[in-house]
């Protein structure tokens, strides 16, 4: 979800300053909450500024770039292997998800191919 623009994030702190109504009047006139005018300005009264916190950034990928050299190896080594299995193969601790993420990013298909002729009474 993308944070208030600072426009926004400006008119509210006016609006308070100004008294221009309860705080719930503020809220129902700018289509936002009570508690996020609240946190607003407790964030102003504590830093000074009413921008928005940074994001996060996420947890790092389980195979970086030697992980993934291993992973493309051990898919060259047993191409019929698990996922779990690969992962223990690449020397990696992770969930089997993470494991298929990372044979996506580096372009491996799990699939298998027909290994014959199709059939005539199948479908074609």
């Amino acid at each position: 979800m993308k944070p208030y623009s600072m426009d926004l994030r400006e008119r509210v702190v006016a609006a308070c300053d100004a008294r221009d109504g309860t705080r719930e009047q503020i809220a129902a006139r700018f289509s936002v909450s009570v508690s996020w005018i609240r946190d607003l300005l407790r964030r102003r009264r504590e830093t000074g500024s009413i921008a928005s916190k940074p994001r996060g950034g996420g947890r790092p990928p389980a195979f970086d770039g030697a992980a993934a050299v291993r992973l493309r190896e051990a898919v060259r080594a047993d191409d019929d292997a698990t996922l779990a299995e690969l992962a223990e193969t690449a020397a990696v601790a992770c969930c089997p998800s993470a494991v298929h993420r990372a044979l996506a990013r580096l372009g491996i298909t799990r699939k298998k191919s027909r290994g014959g002729r199709p059939s005539r009474t199948g479908p074609n």
